[in-house]
């Protein structure tokens, strides 16, 4: 049983001031809006302040206000009110088209904004009150952008790196057998693509029933022991391309944007229903993994070739 605290105010008409410096007090707070007149917090100190302070300035300016503890009952989702992945999308995208300014001359400007950046996340966090894959992966995204500054500002100076995933050199992964579990699902279908068109074109797949089952020989993905599998915040769609010098790619970067949704959650790109409902078309329609492959790696390169173009765009 979840109880939240909410604020029921009545405002005076005649006070446009006290209405107008309420609703900007209300939003920096985070509160929800649950109808007009009631607003929402979770039960915490803080937004039990935060209410009290507000409803006595309410009752000041001739209004009308309480601070009732609330019951959440079975089948609301009061949380999802305050859900900020639209928030922390707006912020990566700013990351992104830094990221693609990025160079040794613009990087003065790009830190500057990257820790204007940064103030912006901490004010997102002071509000999102059930913080879920979303805020790491911006957390993520804005780490990054800030350690490449730092790379270019001193070279050679070690570069910290969640769960140290290091820079792999692809000649040394040629015709390789690369083993994953059977009836794979959007990461390791997108890590198999990516694997196949960039790492090893000639990789051979092996479908494993349990992941026990893997050759000594091979190299596993996408599972817990596994050579390349989730570090930290990221998918192994993603820790394959940071690992193979990938994630310079713009595109590559948006794929894996999409693919971290919809393997585990998190900001959801424009792409996400209509991609996930092609997919689990084709997981029903191929009951063999070699198959699968194949025809999913045609969306993947469509998808790779609208993001590409997408980019080339914009510049």
């Amino acid at each position: 049983m979840n109880i939240f605290l909410s604020l029921v105010l009545t405002l005076p008409t005649e006070n446009a001031t006290l209405r107008q410096r309420l609703w900007r007090s209300l939003k920096s707070s985070g509160a929800a809006v649950l109808r007009d007149g009631v607003y929402l917090m979770p039960e915490q100190e803080s937004c039990l302040i935060t209410l009290e302070k507000l409803a006595t300035e309410v009752i000041e300016g001739g209004g009308n206000a309480h601070v009732l503890r609330v019951i959440e009952h079975e089948g609301a989702n009061f949380a999802e009110l305050f859900n900020r992945s639209d928030e922390y999308a707006a912020l990566m995208a700013e990351v992104s088209e830094y990221k693609l300014k990025l160079s040794s001359t613009t990087v003065q400007e790009v830190l500057r904004q990257a820790r204007k950046l940064r103030k912006t996340f901490i004010n997102i966090v002071k509000t999102d009150f059930f913080p879920d894959q979303a805020q790491k992966q911006a957390e993520s995204s804005l780490k990054n952008l800030e350690q490449d500054c730092e790379e270019i500002l001193s070279p050679g100076e070690p570069r910290l790196n969640e769960g140290n995933i290091q820079r792999l050199n692809p000649n040394d992964y040629q015709s390789r057998v690369w083993a994953t579990r059977s009836r794979p699902w959007v990461d390791r279908l997108a890590s198999a693509w990516l694997i196949q068109r960039f790492i090893d074109k000639q990789a051979s797949f092996l479908w494993l029933v349990s992941p026990s089952d893997c050759p000594a020989d091979a190299l596993g993905f996408d599972f817990d022991g596994a050579t390349f599998s989730h570090v930290g915040s990221k998918v192994t769609f993603e820790v394959l391309a940071e690992s193979f010098g990938l994630s310079e790619q713009a595109a590559i970067v948006r794929l894996g944007l999409l693919v971290h949704y919809l393997d585990v959650g998190g900001v959801q790109p424009v792409e996400a229903i209509g991609i996930e409902s092609l997919l689990k078309g084709m997981l029903v329609n191929f009951q063999q993994d070699d198959q699968l492959i194949k025809v999913t790696s045609t969306v993947f390169d469509a998808l790779f070739a609208s993001f590409n173009k997408g980019f080339a765009t914009n510049d």
